[in-house]
């Protein structure tokens, strides 16, 4: 369809899951695509396989804890494709877990300084460049872990994905008078690499898809096709949103 021809858009954590699918997405919707994540060969594999199939992608590996790494991410993009027009700063961690008394203070940390403070250097360079554009899309992933529901165990986790909802309200509200929509997707239960961790044998599967009012756990791409609708013209009038994309699970009862 090309909907996002002739933008550039950046998405991190692209190195699997829901960052994977959306870049290979963005890209073939016509989008130059700014790969990002910590293993540069992952990167260089996904960045083959788009102009394989005609797309545009540059990889840069790195931390989004670090801000040099996060002016860098927004230089190559401007220095590559002329410009800024999507972000997806979708890099995350599920921190340390277990009861909240048990959480060291270097695994609560390391949920904030990923989830919450990546995402917040992200937007720092994102930000300028997209005023530069005279608007765009910035988008972030949270979860309805500690939004629609508490799920024991997540304290880290649920806190820092929870911030990013209020840095994403706040941006909203910054930046929609230079045109600059700001929105986070709340995916439910995905069959992704992290997810793993919550969903290690067979019975945990069955509790996890049963927690739905759909009955399964989504398919990244099938996530990364809402944060399409939020990059794209489509979605004009959407900011300050947390859509939820969890397959009723906030809902549920059954």
């Amino acid at each position: 369809m090309n909907t996002l021809i002739g933008k550039t858009a950046i998405v991190t954590g692209a190195s699997s899951g829901i960052g994977y699918e959306t870049a290979r997405l963005f890209a073939g919707e016509g989008a130059n695509v700014v790969l990002a994540a910590r293993r540069q060969q992952e990167l260089d594999k996904l960045a083959a396989l788009i102009e394989w199939d005609g797309g545009k992608a540059i990889a840069l590996a790195g931390d989004v804890r670090d801000e040099a790494y996060a002016k860098s991410l927004v230089e190559l993009a401007e220095s590559t494709f002329g410009g800024l027009d999507i972000a997806f700063n979708n890099a995350g961690t599920n921190g340390e877990m277990g009861p909240t008394p048990d959480v060291s203070l270097a695994g609560w940390q390391e949920a904030l300084n990923v989830n919450l403070t990546g995402a917040f250097l992200g937007a720092k360079y994102q930000i300028p460049a997209l005023q530069r554009r005279g608007g765009g899309s910035l988008i972030f992933t949270s979860t309805f872990v500690g939004y629609t529901v508490g799920m024991p165990g997540t304290a880290a986790y649920a806190a820092s994905k929870a911030g990013v909802i209020g840095l994403m309200k706040t941006l909203a509200a910054e930046l929609g008078p230079q045109g600059i929509r700001v929105n986070a997707i709340l995916p439910g239960g995905t069959a992704t690499s992290l997810a793993e961790a919550w969903v290690d044998t067979p019975e945990k599967l069955a509790f996890v898809e049963g927690l739905h009012a759909l009955k399964r756990r989504a398919m990244p791409e099938e996530i990364a096709r809402s944060v399409l609708y939020l990059a794209s013209d489509a979605s004009s009038f959407t900011t300050g949103s947390a859509l939820l994309v969890d397959g009723g699970v906030s809902i549920n009862r059954t």
